[in-house]
């Protein structure tokens, strides 16, 4: 994955050469070059930085971006406007139909903290376009009487959320747009494992299921149901516990044939985990499950062994999660 970060890094420097002489892109290989490493707290690659102004304090970090187009769009949108203005109906249209996603902010009038918000989203997101207006005939057009993000697919809107100043962060619409590039539930494999950790959610839920079982129809089209109304907060992972190359995965999560389908949730940031209390997938479940979550309500879940038939034959007693507890307090 970092060989091919890096030569499409090289292409959108090959790109921007004529067009943007002033970016120059450079390529540091840190394992010898321990100083740098700590200074600019490199911890993971590959990791890109951009540098302003000839300062090196606090460069802004380029994260998620891998093909050379998003970089180029990435740089230029960093060093000049960050959305385009639409002024007619035919440009906003053009916008819309020219990808598969498109954003377009829709605003009374151009000076407020949600659009200010907006313009610093954009910057965050180079793999889709981004268009705003205060057009009363495109806002018209569209059905829009407030300040409203609308992420369009194929040239069909497929969301809107309405800004309110101070209510949403940057990160909070680079969260949500972003999972417009994933389906909305996600199967979990080699290929699509980047793209899940390149969408900033930290918390995923995951559904563990054979996806050949005769209850997996019914059982998935619950957990999709759920996913809409938590989009951008909790991204909802499908693992199939009959692929082998998942493995990993259900050891971590101690998830035993036995336990399937078995539901849990996990922050990215601290790697706790959380089991959904009900054994039945349904939708009502779900919802309850992640709300708590949300709301901090959920239970942590502490994985344990068995408790082993000898643990209390020898003076130092054998003590796993399921005995601790009882045992030493």
């Amino acid at each position: 994955a970092s060989q091919n970060v890096s030569e499409e890094f090289a292409e959108a420097a090959r790109q921007l050469k004529k067009e943007a002489p002033r970016i120059q892109f450079g390529k540091i290989d840190v394992t010898d070059q321990h100083d740098l490493r700590k200074e600019f707290n490199i911890r993971e690659f590959p990791t890109v930085k951009f540098f302003v102004d000839g300062s090196r304090e606090d460069p802004i970090d380029c994260k998620g971006v891998r093909q050379a187009s998003a970089f180029i769009t990435w740089v230029k949108r960093r060093t000049g406007p960050s959305t385009v203005l639409i002024n007619s109906m035919d440009q906003a249209e053009a916008i819309i139909n020219a990808d598969n996603l498109a954003v377009i902010g829709f605003f009374k009038e151009l000076h407020n903290d949600s659009m200010e918000v907006f313009c610093e989203t954009a910057k965050d997101v180079p793999e889709m376009p981004f268009g705003m207006t205060s057009r009363e005939d495109v806002c018209a057009n569209y059905g829009i009487q407030t300040n409203t993000l609308v992420v369009f697919k194929k040239g069909k809107p497929v969301h809107n959320e309405v800004l309110e100043d101070g209510r949403q962060s940057k990160l909070d619409l680079t969260r949500l747009i972003k999972t417009f590039t994933l389906d909305l539930v996600t199967e979990y494999n080699l290929e699509t494992s980047v793209k899940i950790f390149d969408v900033p959610v930290e918390n995923h839920i995951l559904l563990f299921i054979p996806t050949n079982s005769k209850t997996f129809n019914v059982t998935y089209e619950n957990y999709k149901s759920a996913a809409p109304e938590f989009r951008g907060k909790i991204m909802f992972v499908l693992v199939n516990t009959n692929e082998t190359r998942n493995g990993r995965l259900f050891e971590y999560f101690r998830i035993r044939e036995v336990d399937v389908p078995a539901v849990r949730i996990l922050n990215l940031t601290s790697n706790a985990k959380y089991k959904m209390p009900a054994d039945e997938v349904t939708v009502e479940n779900l919802r309850h499950f992640c709300q708590n979550y949300l709301n901090g309500k959920a239970k942590l879940h502490l994985s344990s062994e068995e408790i082993r038939e000898d643990w209390d034959k020898m003076p130092v007693k054998v003590l796993v999660g399921k005995n601790f507890s009882r045992i030493v307090f």
